[in-house]
């Protein structure tokens, strides 16, 4: 915490820094070597000075000027940069099959991708809240964890890539880099749940429930929803519980709604957001807790798990989980 606060002193003292020339801050990547945490410069930078003066993020620099961006970086102010290498670039050209000219041609998608990588606030690794949403300016988010002291971030897309130097101290804010670079979600919750190889098989019914609940547009309009999706082989086994078929099921549209939007949560939570023992009210009405392990309660007492958890989507985050959520008059 108090090298924290020393750091945040120092961002503060913007203007006396510039004026005053040389300035010795913690934590700034050495020259060459971003992988280095907690060295010291001798010269006062901005975030963007720092970016250029790294030659493995000239294509980043690129794109932030390309953008109209370079005041945002370079000015004062805090803010806080994930810079992808030169190799993260050249492996997302692959990834998208565009050249550079193809993908820097269309403003619109580079500058949503450059925005992605920018916070309007300072943000240092130690502050890091792991698994906690991260809002960038271009309006989208993501979240990053901490496993044996390697920092990930997991994109829009639910792509992970590495911070592989942390914690550059610019005048400005602080640079980052990335292994890989972040996109924005492009799907929204109805669209991942039919369209993302790794839980869509999985969501079939469920999507058959929304449908006939008459809930698939609330699912697809912006907003901050939180969806705990059940997978085929909860309602499979929910269906016997109740003693009915799925076709009875889908033929009463107000009961699959009032199922349904207990798995509706009206805000975007990842799951290390919610706070263990925590009554959440839900869409339904009814509230459900989660617990220190992560596992859903409902109101009969009923727990699930999380099976695929903080699945990011444009308009909120989908948990697959492995139970139907009922309320008490199911």
């Amino acid at each position: 915490m108090s090298n924290l606060l020393t750091r945040r002193r120092q961002l503060i003292a913007y203007g006396a820094a510039t004026l005053g020339g040389a300035l010795f801050l913690p934590g700034c990547g050495g020259g060459g070597d971003d992988k280095t945490i907690g060295t010291q410069v001798n010269e006062a930078k901005s975030i963007m000075n720092q970016a250029e003066s790294r030659p493995n993020l000239s294509i980043f620099v690129e794109a932030v000027n390309a953008c109209g961006l370079h005041d945002q970086l370079d000015k004062s102010g805090s803010n806080t940069a994930f810079a992808p290498t030169n190799d993260a670039f050249t492996a997302l050209l692959g990834e998208l099959g565009l050249s550079k000219d193809q993908l820097f041609a269309d403003k619109t998608t580079l500058t949503a991708v450059v925005k992605f990588h920018i916070l309007g606030r300072v943000l240092f690794t130690e502050a890091v809240v792991e698994g906690h949403a991260i809002d960038n300016i271009g309006g989208g988010f993501f979240k990053i964890d901490k496993t044996n002291n390697v920092f990930t971030a997991t994109d829009g897309r639910n792509r992970v890539c590495t911070l592989i130097g942390t914690d550059v101290t610019a005048l400005n804010g602080v640079l980052h880099t990335l292994d890989k670079v972040m996109l924005p979600a492009n799907l929204d919750i109805v669209q991942t749940c039919q369209q993302r190889p790794s839980i869509a098989p999985e969501c079939t019914t469920a999507l058959q429930c929304i449908q006939a609940a008459g809930l698939t547009d609330t699912l697809k309009q912006p907003g901050a929803v939180t969806f705990f999706c059940p997978t085929n082989a909860a309602f499979t086994a929910v269906l016997v519980e109740l003693n009915i078929t799925l076709a009875v099921l889908l033929a009463d549209s107000a009961r699959c709604r009032k199922i349904m939007t207990c798995h509706m949560v009206p805000q975007r939570k990842f799951k290390r957001e919610f706070v263990a023992g925590q009554a959440v009210a839900t869409v339904q009405g009814t509230t459900i807790q989660v617990n220190a392990n992560f596992q859903v309660i409902d109101v009969r007492g009923r727990v699930c798990n999380l099976s695929t958890p903080d699945v990011i989507n444009t308009n909120g985050i989908v948990h697959v989980c492995d139970k139907v959520i009922l309320p008490q008059d199911a």
